[in-house]
């Protein structure tokens, strides 16, 4: 996945200024966004401080390392099956 221009402090900064009453077409055309990229940003990121977006990002991180750990496990396990379900 691309990862992102803008980081989680500078987004939840721009949803802040949307809150402060700045258009949000002015928004956008500054910072070369469009639309739905900035709807997409206040669904995950609104309400959320600083802080909780940095924790949020761990925990997404974390999520997908232990996906990962999940996924390999499996594997092995399938492979085990397999070799001990054959007949000698």
């Amino acid at each position: 996945m691309r990862k992102s221009r803008f980081s989680e402090e500078q987004i939840v900064g721009v949803l802040k200024e949307a809150g402060a009453g700045v258009p949000m077409a002015d928004l956008c055309r500054r910072l070369g966004v469009s639309d739905v990229t900035f709807y997409r940003w206040k669904a995950k990121y609104g309400g959320l401080e600083v802080s909780e977006a940095k924790r949020l990002r761990a925990l997404e991180e974390e999520n997908r390392q232990l996906k990962h750990v999940v996924a390999e496990l499996t594997l092995d396990n399938r492979a085990l099956k397999a070799v001990l379900s054959k007949k000698w």
